[in-house]
């Protein structure tokens, strides 16, 4: 399924990854996209992106998001949303995160939004 509003790129992140459908979730990045998988730390492109997001699967997680629309002008929306988020450790105990994501998504000509750039965890995490 294709997000047709920029904020239903986030609903449709929440069900992939609640699933653990690597493949849906990756159909919600462009193929050059960005992702801060963790604090720090920025990844480009699918490959990268992938091996990201199999690691958050390997932790059971259960996410929760809250988007919001920010601004949107052509084909570029910026998209916030509050998130929590239970996973397994690498020491096999269950974890509690929360925190505030920023993302900038792009219209493809199909009409359908993708991330080009996802930041989890804001600008407070800074990148590396």
């Amino acid at each position: 399924m294709a997000a047709r509003k920029p904020e239903e790129v986030d609903r449709l992140f929440e069900r992939a990854m609640n699933a653990a459908d690597s493949d849906a979730l990756l159909a919600l990045y462009e193929p050059q996209a960005s992702l801060m998988p963790s604090p720090g730390t920025v990844v480009v492109g699918t490959p990268a992106i992938r091996e990201a997001l199999a690691a958050f699967i390997a932790g059971k997680p259960k996410i929760a998001l809250a988007p919001r629309l920010v601004s949107e002008t052509g084909d570029l929306a910026l998209v916030t949303a509050k998130w929590e988020l239970e996973i397994d450790g690498p020491d096999g105990k269950r974890a509690k995160m929360n925190g505030s994501s920023i993302e900038v998504l792009r219209r493809r000509s199909d009409g359908s939004w993708r991330f080009a750039i996802d930041m989890p965890f804001g600008v407070e995490a800074g990148a590396s």
